[in-house]
């Protein structure tokens, strides 16, 4: 694959937020990783909640973008139809031959911990 940090991570974005998990997936290295503060996946693990997830999600609205060679860090609020509302999250993406290695989820899953226990036992 090739293609700039900026072209794969956005890329990979509007897929993700779309919920096109086969474009997603193009995008994933093979030994992908998946860290955040409610779960550390590979990349099956990752996608397969994006459905779920997106049934929450009403918008995205970015606040900033860096990139580098082979990294790239995305601030956004994730709109959503739960209490908590808005989702204030940082996301860093490490790359290595183009496609995304790595993805590190920041944000408070405080707000979150109240519908997932609405949601009873897995």
């Amino acid at each position: 694959m090739t293609g700039t940090a900026r072209e794969t991570v956005q890329a990979y974005h509007r897929a993700r937020f779309a919920g096109d998990v086969p474009a997603a997936t193009t995008l994933l290295g093979d030994a992908f990783t998946f860290r955040s503060p409610m779960m550390t996946a590979d990349a099956d693990g990752h996608l397969a909640g994006l459905p779920g997830f997106l049934q929450v999600v009403t918008g995205v609205d970015m606040i900033s973008e860096l990139y580098g060679d082979a990294e790239a860090t995305l601030v956004y609020d994730v709109h959503t139809v739960l209490p908590m509302g808005i989702q204030r999250t940082a996301e860093h993406f490490r790359l290595r031959e183009g496609r995304i290695e790595s993805i590190t989820l920041i944000f408070d899953a405080t707000p979150w911990h109240p519908a997932l226990a609405a949601e009873g036992p897995a």
